[in-house]
């Protein structure tokens, strides 16, 4: 683990706000697990990888699970990942959120009705589909919000149209991306907020840390701090100002960072500076 220590002042800065909305196909790929004792557990990595749309099927057809497996891992705009259950209890018990849930109603054990009624309890976003050879499951269907019905035997195109909607919504759902832009030395560039761990001044230049990248700027930190505070920057020592979304922990007058690194915390700004970092952390839990 490295820990990083130095000094003071500076100047000028050129910043600009950029409001930007990231793909469906391409958003941050934090796998969610919901504990089935405690309710949510996250497994999640900051990292911004990139990810495939997760699509589930489940009936207790097998042949039926392999079928419209093939009819959705066909789908020809974008590449699909798609797991199959045999049950309502095997999909529960797997402990996975999906993008998208194509589920039979007419199940033994626990039906597609009940088992839709235990996922919304933890996901009120996922697209569900059912597919059943019975219409007159189609008013009970919709009182667990579901996105589609198809009749059983499923065609492709019917098959398709729902992962091209189920998409199309996604991207009108999709987060906001703040990016700010910052006059460096090798130009203009423009930086997502989250991918910004800190900004360190040192012999008068400002670098700003990003997970694989350091840039280089002329600036007053002062400034940078300013600018940033609404994006949940706060400052620990006179020569930081450090993205509270990446601290890990506080050991003292040290932060460790997510990446590994520690950031010195003075005295002087200590206090103000937990205090920031407790109502951040509030905020994002609400």
């Amino acid at each position: 683990m490295r820990r990083i220590y130095d000094q003071t002042n500076s100047r000028g800065i050129g910043l600009q706000t950029v409001t930007s909305y990231v793909p469906f196909s391409i958003l941050c790929a934090e796998w969610i697990e919901w504990d089935k004792e405690s309710g949510y557990n996250e497994k999640t990595d900051k990292d911004n990888r990139r990810r495939k749309m997760r699509i589930a099927v489940c009936d207790d057809d097998e042949t039926a699970v392999s079928f419209l497996r093939e009819l959705i891992e066909s789908y020809p705009k974008q590449g699909l990942c798609v797991d199959g259950y045999s049950s309502g209890e095997e999909l529960l018990g797997a402990g996975r959120i999906y993008d998208m849930i194509f589920l039979d109603i007419d199940m033994k054990g626990i039906d597609g009705i009940e088992t839709a009624r235990r996922i919304r309890a933890h996901d009120r976003k996922v697209k569900i589909v059912y597919v059943t050879s019975y219409k007159e499951y189609a008013g009970r269907a919709f009182s667990v919000h579901a996105f589609g019905y198809l009749l059983k035997p499923v065609k492709q195109e019917k098959v398709w149209k729902q992962v091209e909607d189920a998409m199309l919504w996604q991207e009108e759902e999709a987060p906001e991306v703040k990016q700010v832009e910052f006059t460096t030395a090798e130009g203009l560039v423009r930086l997502p907020v989250d991918a910004i761990y800190y900004f360190e001044y040192q012999n008068r230049r400002i670098f700003i840390k990003t997970k694989d990248v350091i840039h280089e700027m002329r600036g007053k930190i002062s400034d940078i701090a300013g600018r940033m505070a609404q994006y949940g920057f706060s400052v620990p020592h006179k020569s930081f100002v450090v993205n509270l979304y990446h601290v890990k922990n506080i050991r003292g007058y040290e932060i460790l960072m997510m990446n590994g690194e520690w950031i010195p915390l003075s005295q002087k700004q200590a206090v103000q500076f937990k205090e920031k970092l407790s109502l951040y952390l509030a905020d994002k839990m609400r």
